[in-house]
Order: C-alpha cells, then structure tokens, then sequence
C-alpha cells in the first residue's frame, strides 16, 4: 500500500505549482523570495501549491534542515494544499524511470569521473554551466546498457541529440534556447553511489504531481534544456516554466545556504517580520506576477546538417 499522500484532483488546465527546498543547510532569503513567487503565482490562477523536500542525498540532508524549511515556510505565510512527499521514499519511480531510459538506449554506463572530464583536452566549458562538455569520443556503443538490471557502481548519462535546438518559453525570459553538444553535453542521470541525479528526480516528480509550472532561479535554466530532453524520452508531459533572477549579496555573488546574515531562521529568531526581511533584496519581478498562461510546449528541433 502506498504511503504517498494524495495529490488533489486536477483538470487538465488546472494550475499546480510546487515548492522543492533541499534540506543541505537553512534557507535564505533568495529561497523566500522564489517560493513567495510560487505561491502567489498559484494563488492568482486560482490554482494549488504543493510541496516536496528534495532529500535523496541523505549524507547532506538532515532532519533539522526539514524542519527549519516548515518553520520558514510558516513565518512566510506559505501553506501547501497536501501533506508533503519526500524524495527519499520515491526510489522506485525513479528506477522505474532509470530502465525505461535503458530499455530505449537513452542512456549509457560511464566510468569516468568528474575529474576526468574537467581535465580533458577536448572538453570545453559551456559559457552558462560549470560543468564542462562530456566528450562524444567517450560514449560507449549504443547497447552498452543492456546487461545492466541495477543502476548502481557506475555513473549514467543521457545521450544527448548532438546539434538539437532546446527552445522553451519562460514566463521571465521569454523564449530561451540552447544547443545540445554545444551548451551542455552528455549529463548524469544516476551516480555512481546509487542516487538518482537532480535532473532525473524532479523530471519524475513533476510529471508525477502533474505539476504544471515549476518557479526556480534562473541559475536552473541550462536545466530546463536537459529536463526538456528528459521528458521527450519518458513520454511525459513538461510543464510551463518561470525562472526568477538570483538574490547576490553585496559583493555581487548569488547567496548560499552558509549566507547567514540573510538566513531566514536567523531573521525570524531576530523578530523580524516577512515583509521587512524581504525590504533588504530585489523585489520579484513583475513578469512573475502575472497570472500563468496556459504552458507550451517545447520545441526539440534535430540539428541541420551541412550539404
């Protein structure tokens, strides 16, 4: 029997928006900011929010984090519309979803590390993302991961169309696109210490919760090309996308979970209220304050080829 909470009932054109902290270290302001966007943006389609706590990487993710999240969440005056699911307790779906790739031959076994790739000759860093370039002289024949019945002992990686034109609309971006091979390579879908990537996870669990936009810093943008590719090989529908620019601190750079003058459990201890806490950064953009159009889909276009 399942332990999954319910997910409300939905039409088609219902809007559903969702609230995915990780539970690595408190959250800060800019995190605040995102999931306020995320809530107002449900509450002005007349929609639901709900949230997950993204917890696969149980080395870094503790309990006190957890519940730190719902105090803030709390003191923002953000409240889910279903009990919360934990990405801990969903390994079946995404090892279901790990052998549909394999049985496609999406995606391959991989022994090189990170390390490896940052120190080859031929593997270029993408302008946008710090992860360098998988090189293509390194994929293994198609078939290579049809032996496998586990994921684990080996990185996975998603073969990605060479040349494809990533095209997607984002409700403060307008139309963004990127080019695989060229912007973003070969990425993992499972590591090597049997969890499942980032990438692979909330593509499941979007589609799953039947989320139909996801609101997230603009950092995550070269992965909305990735997750697009993603959604295309596990025939599931992608939602409508809305990313928000980062909160930088005064020296210019984005903040992090160790930012804690702007750490939202320091600011509520310190009596603050939500809206003077939220006076000391950039306010949303109004773009992400419109009502959410109906999402389109994205566009996968194959590479042309030179005659």
């Amino acid at each position: 029997m399942s332990t999954e909470p319910p997910v409300p009932a939905a039409t088609d054109r219902a809007y559903r928006g969702r609230i995915a902290p990780t539970p690595t270290g408190y959250l800060h302001l800019g995190h605040g900011r995102t999931f306020l966007a995320a809530y107002w943006r449900a509450q002005a389609a007349a929609g639901s929010v709900v949230l997950r706590i993204e917890d696969l990487d149980t080395g870094r993710c503790k309990p006190g984090f957890v519940q730190a999240i719902i105090q803030d969440l709390d003191w923002l005056g953000i409240h889910a519309n279903a009990p919360a699911i934990h990405q801990r307790d969903r390994r079946d779906r995404y090892l279901e979803a790990w052998r549909r790739l394999r049985d496609r031959d999406a995606i391959y076994p991989c022994n090189r590390s990170r390390r490896d790739v940052r120190t080859a000759t031929q593997a270029p860093h993408a302008d946008d993302d710090a992860e360098p370039i998988f090189p293509t002289s390194w994929r293994p024949a198609p078939g290579a991961a049809a032996s496998h019945e586990q994921p684990a002992g080996v990185n996975w990686r998603f073969r990605v169309p060479d040349g494809a034109c990533i095209q997607f609309h984002d409700a403060v971006h307008g139309l963004v696109w990127f080019t695989a091979g060229v912007d973003f390579g070969d990425f993992v879908v499972w590591r090597r210490d049997d969890v499942p990537a980032y990438e692979l996870s909330v593509v499941v669990d979007d589609a799953a919760q039947r989320i139909s936009e996801v609101v997230r810093g603009d950092d995550l943008l070269l992965s909305t090309a990735r997750q697009a590719l993603l959604y295309q090989a596990l025939h599931l529908p992608m939602p409508g996308m809305c990313h928000l620019p980062l909160v930088l601190d005064e020296k210019g750079k984005r903040l992090a979970k160790r930012h804690a003058p702007l750490a939202m459990r320091e600011l509520r201890q310190r009596g603050l209220t939500p809206e003077q806490a939220l006076a000391q950064i950039p306010a949303v953009p109004q773009k992400a304050l419109a009502a959410p159009p109906i999402p389109a889909r994205p566009s996968i276009l194959p590479a042309v080829e030179a005659h």
